[in-house]
């Protein structure tokens, strides 16, 4: 059956299901949805459970969109959703779309102009006809959360189209008669970095992750050039776990070499792999190096990503529903539930997960409607990968705060942008606050404020204590008066030429490159400074090298090489990470329902993905294994 016979069955299910004096004029596939237009769209607001209903009734995601001509004008919807929108909500930005009748609201807080089940959202329908969006307005002005929407308005016309083309081939008819499912790891097996899966079946191919290894120049991205992946163009979608840039940083390369089709993430996780790809080709053009892709491919994976919210199912492709669950790694992370076929199989791909609360979010779901195969994270899967817990490493990492102010020292904190500093300016400013650290400047230099601003803008990806402090109270740790961020070179020259007590969190946490290298040369040869890692140093980086016990660092300079004395100490605050350590990640399984049939490790040293599907086989009597890159496993 072609696409345009499916619509036509479509529209006229829903006309058969519709009331007699509700009617519709058109049907769409726009991605994974089902977009309705209709010229009474007030009679759809009127009666909330119609599209509940159709929903359920056809089994995919509906929405419903006004004809163009029953729109009231711009400026005469401003004035009626003004009237309509509690003034307690504050809303500021109206942004209107002809094309798909929507007005995207922005406010300070998006509930009031939701309203209880939507009511406020169907009362502006009923009044303009225009369907509304509610979208937060950033408490920290974000430099990249405003670009990547006014993009996103600005190419709302080739985004449209962009959708039509994806929504016809996930809704194309299966044809194979055959049923299979195999796995092909392309990248992060029995290492950490460039993790990439191809997920296949007759009808279908989906890429999960598609990231790149920054401490390897020999091992730096994944196999994309063998069989089971080219041509791209023939991949149905791409499914971003969290935005690491080992788990997305090439995803723009898909884009120079003829990918075409859509990317799927959550919101948060849309807007920081958007940052960190631009700082990383940004980076790797000051480094001299080879850049991988242009910013141009990185607009292009811009325009294709949907976005999706936790425990929504979506259909990704013919025979493939998708759905994100917390991962409780960064903000945004997301595990992801593969339902295949008529019930055939079901994998969850966790990307990388902490199952246990931390300051910032939940812990990871390991509740599942059905689950067969899972592939895991490995990071700290060997025996002896055990980490203190978080309420400890808060204890050391305030007590180590304390001695290096107490020298008249410096704390240098290197960390990831993304996870383990907001994490670790929550742990700061909450000891500050309370008076067990001195109320010293803690200035964020790097991507670090811009990364924070991001979290701010998605306050309702973190976890319940949190999102009470910030809706309830009106209390956001983020925007404590004790953090500075470093928005100059001037500023920062200042702090390293004039030394005085305070706590610098900069990029980058494995000390790769970034801000942290000039603060590092400059405090290192003094004793009473402090350097403290707080997230993970993989082998080969610069951070991985100190932790050993280096005393001489050599540091590119403008003259060639430079060698730093090491006098600084130096000090590892293990419990911050974002990782699951190794209680966890047999806890996880220990307590994981459904239980699955097999599970493959991967993202991790050889020992640690070896010990850990060792550890659960021995443990749980299931199927495991140890995945190794370019191997193809058949599920089904």
């Amino acid at each position: 059956m072609v696409i345009e016979d499916v619509l036509a069955e479509l529209k006229t299910k829903i006309e058969n299901k519709l009331p007699s004096n509700i009617t519709i004029s058109d049907v769409e596939f726009e991605g994974p949805q089902l977009v309705v237009y209709t010229e009474e769209p007030k009679k759809f607001a009127d009666n909330g459970n119609i599209v509940r209903d159709l929903a359920k009734t056809l089994r995919t995601r509906i929405v419903v969109r006004p004809d163009p001509k029953v729109l009231a004008p711009p400026e005469e919807s401003i004035a009626k959703i003004k009237e309509t929108v509690p003034e307690g909500a504050i809303a500021s930005e109206f942004y209107f779309s002809p094309d798909v009748g929507e007005v995207v609201i922005e406010a300070e807080k998006p509930g009031l102009v939701i309203g209880k089940h939507g009511e406020t959202l169907r009362e502006i329908t009923k009044q303009i006809g225009w369907t509304p969006k509610v979208i937060r307005t950033p408490p920290i002005k974000s430099r990249t959360v405003k670009n990547i929407r006014e993009f996103m308005r600005s190419n709302h016309k080739e985004r449209k189209e962009i959708l039509k083309t994806s929504g016809k081939n996930i809704h194309r008819e299966c044809t194979s008669k055959d049923k299979w499912v195999r796995v092909t790891s392309l990248g992060g097996c029995r290492e950490v970095g460039r993790s990439c899966f191809l997920l296949s079946t007759p009808e279908s191919k989906v890429m999960v992750d598609c990231g790149v290894n920054v401490g390897s120049d020999d091992d730096m991205t994944p196999y994309l050039y063998i069989p089971e992946v080219q041509p791209l163009n023939q991949i149905d979608a791409v499914v971003i776990t969290h935005a690491h840039l080992d788990h997305q940083g090439l995803v723009p390369l898909l884009y120079k070499y003829g990918y075409e089709g859509p990317i799927y993430c959550t919101h948060p996780t849309r807007d920081i792999m958007t940052l960190l790809q631009l700082d990383f080709i940004d980076v790797a053009a000051k480094d001299g190096k080879r850049i991988p892709y242009e910013s141009s491919h990185v607009r292009d994976a811009l325009k294709h990503t949907y976005v999706l919210g936790y425990e929504e199912v979506t259909d990704i492709a013919p025979d493939i529903k998708l759905t994100f669950h917390n991962a409780g790694h960064i903000i945004g992370s997301a595990l992801c539930h593969f339902h295949i076929g008529d019930g055939l199989h079901n994998v969850v791909i966790t990307g990388d997960y902490k199952y246990g609360p931390t300051r910032l979010f939940d812990p990871a779901v390991n509740k599942f409607p059905r689950v067969e195969t899972v592939i895991t994270e490995a990071t700290y899967g060997s025996s002896n990968a055990v980490q203190p817990s978080l309420k400890n490493a808060e204890k050391n990492l305030q007590q180590i705060i304390k001695n290096t102010l107490a020298k008249d020292g410096v704390v240098l904190i290197p960390a990831f942008a993304v996870g383990r500093s907001q994490e670790a300016m929550i742990v700061i400013e909450d000891a500050i606050r309370k008076g067990i650290i001195d109320n010293v400047p803690v200035y964020l230099d790097g991507m670090i404020w811009e990364a924070t601003a991001i979290h701010a803008a998605y306050p309702e990806y973190l976890n319940n204590k949190l999102r009470k402090l910030i809706f309830q109270k009106g209390q956001n740790p983020f925007l404590a008066d004790c953090f500075k961020p470093v928005d100059s070179k001037e500023l920062r020259r200042k702090i390293i030429d004039e030394p005085h007590p305070c706590i610098i969190i900069t990029t980058s946490g494995m000390m790769n490159a970034g801000p942290v290298l000039e603060y590092f040369r400059a405090f290192a040869s003094n004793e009473n400074n402090t350097l403290v890692f707080v997230g993970y140093q993989a082998a080969g980086t610069l951070g991985r090298r100190i932790q050993k016990g280096w005393k001489e660092i050599p540091l590119s300079s403008s003259n060639g090489t430079d060698m730093v004395q090491m006098n600084m100490s130096v000090e590892v605050v293990d419990g911050f990470s974002g990782h699951s350590d190794r209680r966890q990640l047999m806890e996880f399984f220990n307590k994981m329902k459904p239980r699955p049939e097999r599970i493959f490790t991967e993202h991790g040293e050889e020992r640690s993905c070896l010990d850990l599907a060792s550890s659960i086989h021995k443990k749980n009597r299931i199927e495991t294994r140890a995945l190794t890159n370019l191997e193809t496993v058949r599920l089904v």
